[in-house]
């Protein structure tokens, strides 16, 4: 499909995963741009159509990061698909979500990769990871006062680092050809509680951390009221802390090892790594 590399647009470029695909992209010797509202090697809004085309000039291959903290965003995604597909691009990696076929019908997840999977001129990838180890070492779900308070029914999850996610999607821009039609489940090589997280950090700070796990509803309403997500997302956070209460969390596989030649991250080592993060004043 592709007979020399050029340019990856990398969406999402200063974010957990996107940041990292750009470096390795270049490192590998692959041309990389980053994009986003600030701080990125182009601007782009998802909002500001008028910023999309020049993020997209030049480049044959899309890192896609949908629009965050929304469950509407399909038509979006269309336009600039559409576009992206007339600038010459003709391969995109998705970063959707563990399960993202299943996601609710009032999720978009699903629809962009039904979208993708019917473009015939544009071959794609799909990236399905398990939560992010991350989540636990920044504001999504930090340790305050020595306390995780996520609800999980004391169900496990295969968390999984950024790091290795970002690999896998380096591995697909650089051999599009190779994984073309793929859908890769990303997971870390253990299904942990949010308890045996706890105490994983614990370990190696040498503080009491531990897990509530407060009533589902009680911790959607309060994040709402809060504004830390828009009303309408609580049916992400449902379907996604559902999933590990009903004992459906994300189970290990080996598709980062397939895909990159290297076994995934423990969370011991990601911790290890992270330990800094629970340190500082806002752990507690």
């Amino acid at each position: 499909m592709m007979k020399a590399p050029q340019t990856a647009l990398v969406l999402g470029g200063t974010g957990r995963t996107g940041s990292l695909v750009a470096r390795t992209l270049v490192e590998r010797g692959l041309g990389a741009r980053t994009a986003s509202r600030h701080g990125a090697d182009v601007l782009f809004d998802w909002d500001d159509p008028t910023t999309h085309p020049g993020a997209l000039a030049g480049v044959d291959r899309v890192y896609l990061v949908a629009p965050v903290m929304r469950v509407r965003f399909a038509d979006q995604v269309a336009g600039f698909l559409d576009l992206a597909e007339a600038a010459g691009v003709r391969h995109v990696t998705y970063l959707s979500t563990y399960g993202g076929d299943q996601a609710p019908s009032d999720v978009d997840i699903s629809a962009v990769e039904a979208d993708l999977a019917g473009r015939g001129a544009i071959t794609h990838s799909i990236l399905r990871p398990a939560w992010v180890m991350q989540n636990f070492s920044d504001e999504h779900l930090p340790v305050v006062d020595g306390v995780i308070t996520v609800p999980t029914g004391g169900g496990t999850e295969a968390f999984v680092d950024a790091a290795d996610i970002a690999t896998v999607a380096v591995e697909t821009l650089l051999a599009p050809d190779a994984h073309a039609g793929a859908r890769y489940a990303p997971t870390g090589p253990q299904a942990l509680t949010v308890g045996e997280v706890a105490d994983t950090i614990a370990g190696l700070i040498g503080r009491s951390v531990t897990h509530h796990d407060i009533d589902r509803d009680v911790w959607i309403d309060g994040a709402v009221a809060a504004g830390f997500v828009p009303a309408d997302y609580a049916v992400m956070l449902r379907w996604l802390t559902g999933a590990i209460i009903s004992g459906n969390g994300s189970r290990p596989n080996d598709d980062i090892e397939k895909v990159t030649g290297r076994p995934p991250t423990t969370f011991h080592d990601f911790a290890r790594r992270s330990a800094h993060a629970w340190i500082s004043p806002v752990a507690g």
